[in-house]
């Protein structure tokens, strides 16, 4: 992607962040009209549906030719990454956001061609931005996220996970999981995915587990964790397909290896 272009975009799509963000907190209390999608814990709400309608507009009037893949279904039936495409999920953590009215975010990818160039990453109420640019390092608001230090042993990390690996469709078997859990230096489950990805590139966590994620979860993440020096692959340690679910594995690369050799054993 052309640098000034590349420039332009980002520019504009943080304001249309911020913008939605403000738009979500003055909506805040008004009814929110809940409905599930494939589960009773999969909610949507009329601001989710609000809010990506929002970014569908700004971007097709603005960038003719973008396309645009977003949780809600406002926008392109993709067959594939080629050209400029963005990946939106317009409040991550929607659950969260429900019965919390916190800890959850708006997600922002923008892929050229398969390759991530920008990620916007909002905490809406707490007035967080996480973003990065591909090749320019990711930043927490205006202060540059430093590279992640190396780990000398996996007992010292503290890894974001969720409550799937414990369903009856597991990946990975549940003793093994558990000795995981036990191994490592904590766990932490925060209900936003980019928030997870959020906090992975800042250093705060030192990965991300999660056994069926779909593209808008994780496409803002990936790039501000690649730009810090960390890795994201599905559980097995391979490629991501960015149109489809997949396991994920974000993480600090020195314990990368470490991390997938509890995922081989595990595999069911």
């Amino acid at each position: 992607m052309d640098v000034v272009l590349r420039d332009e975009i980002y520019k504009q799509a943080i304001k249309w962040v911020l913008e939605a963000g403000e738009s979500i907190r003055d909506k805040m209390n008004d009814p929110l009209d809940i409905e599930t999608k494939s589960n009773a814990n999969d909610l949507v709400t009329k601001l989710d549906k609000e809010t990506e309608q929002f970014f569908v507009e700004k971007i097709k009037g603005t960038f003719t030719g973008h396309s645009i893949i977003g949780e809600e279904g406002y926008g392109d039936d993709l067959k594939n990454l080629d050209g400029t495409v963005w990946i939106i999920d317009p409040i991550d953590g929607t659950m969260n956001f429900v019965h919390q009215k916190r800890n959850f975010a708006i997600s922002v990818g923008i892929y050229q061609d398969g390759i991530g160039e920008i990620g916007i990453i909002y905490d809406v109420m707490e007035n967080i931005l996480y973003h990065a640019k591909k090749g320019e390092g990711a930043f927490k608001d205006d202060k540059r996220l430093s590279p992640l230090n190396e780990k000398s042993t996996i007992n010292e990390a503290i890894i974001g996970m969720n409550h799937f690996w414990l369903c009856e469709n597991r990946l990975i078997d549940e003793k093994v999981m558990q000795q995981f859990v036990k191994d490592i230096r904590g766990t932490r489950t925060y209900g936003s995915a980019a928030l997870e990805f959020a906090y992975t590139a800042e250093g705060i966590v030192d990965g991300y587990i999660s056994m069926n994620l779909s593209p808008w979860d994780i496409a803002a993440g990936m790039i501000l964790v690649k730009e810090v020096g960390g890795v994201t692959t599905d559980i097995n340690g391979g490629e991501l397909d960015m149109l489809n679910k997949s396991s994920i594995l974000t993480c600090n690369i020195s314990i990368q290896h470490r991390i997938l050799a509890y995922m081989q054993k595990g595999r069911k």
